[in-house]
């Protein structure tokens, strides 16, 4: 405590001066004080700790939510769907016309509770990190992705890839994202080809998933990752904008980064930065 009575941190070194006979003679202390230091610790431990819970209650939340608009969701579906079964020659083509939009509307919005459920589940339900080799992966991402490849008369490239510590299934996630994003985007009358490189560097490997689509301007960049975000309509290409915001989430909790490189009409590239080897202190 100071003369006022205050409480102040300090941080001590006592070192001992030894005699002839090597037991402590002197001492000197050497103390400077560290309240500033100790006071911002305690704020950012307690930031810290609201942002772990504004997190869970985030993802409590979406899971929840997304939950409860299920049920309705199904029925709306269900109804619709016998309305357009049974009673269509009852309709006129304005009600069909009604009928088809409200249907369409319900399956965007499953899709959309689909994807949040996706985004919210990315770190709660998670799998231990273990030994995964990243070419067996793209293996079965590529089968998966086999007839929307035939579909846009594509064609993906997938060059030797390592085996890194990570959890399988997100790496198949993550990898299948950003390939069916990379054919969902290509140009008009141009067979879309996408290449599937990795670069070492140390303890990380870069993985490069490279398109020649229609690509976008670089002043977006940030705004692709977000959640719900879209640089184009959905009546010019389909989907909920969650899907690379799904892979940032992934990335992140295998404490690496995403970042694209891209300029419109030249094609994109995206880098996948992730520790071949996960330390010891990482999120499993």
């Amino acid at each position: 405590r100071a003369r006022d009575k205050s409480i102040y941190w300090v941080n001590t070194t006592i070192v001992p001066f030894l005699d002839e006979k090597g037991q402590p003679d002197q001492y000197v202390s050497i103390r400077y004080e560290i309240t500033q230091r100790k006071i911002a610790e305690e704020q950012l431990r307690i930031y810290a700790d609201r942002l772990e819970n504004s997190n869970r209650e985030l993802q409590d939340f979406a899971s929840v939510a997304a939950h409860d608009l299920q049920e309705p969701l199904r029925k709306i579906l269900a109804f619709g769907d016998r309305l357009s079964t049974r009673f269509a020659p009852a309709l006129t083509d304005e009600g069909k016309d009604f009928l088809e939009r409200m249907l369409a509307s319900a399956r965007r919005m499953r899709k959309l509770i689909d994807d949040l459920l996706t985004y919210s589940r990315v770190t709660t339900m998670g799998q231990p990190f273990v030994p995964t080799d990243l070419k067996t992966i793209i293996a079965d991402v590529l089968s998966d992705l086999e007839i929307r490849i035939e579909q846009v008369k594509g064609k993906v490239v997938a060059e030797a890839l390592p085996q890194i510590d990570a959890d399988p299934s997100q790496m198949r996630q993550l990898l299948q994202n950003l390939i069916a994003n990379a054919l969902k985007f290509h140009r008009p009358d141009v067979p879309p080809v996408v290449q599937v490189k990795a670069t070492i560097s140390g303890n990380y490997v870069t993985l490069a998933i490279v398109d020649n689509g229609i690509g976008f301007e670089e002043k977006y960049l940030d705004r692709i990752f977000t959640i719900f975000q879209r640089l184009h309509g959905k009546q010019e290409y389909e989907g909920t904008g969650v899907g690379l915001a799904v892979c940032r989430r992934i990335v992140e909790r295998h404490q690496g980064s995403i970042t694209a490189k891209s300029e419109p009409g030249k094609g994109t590239q995206f880098l996948v930065t992730l520790p071949i080897y996960q330390s010891t202190g990482a999120a499993k």
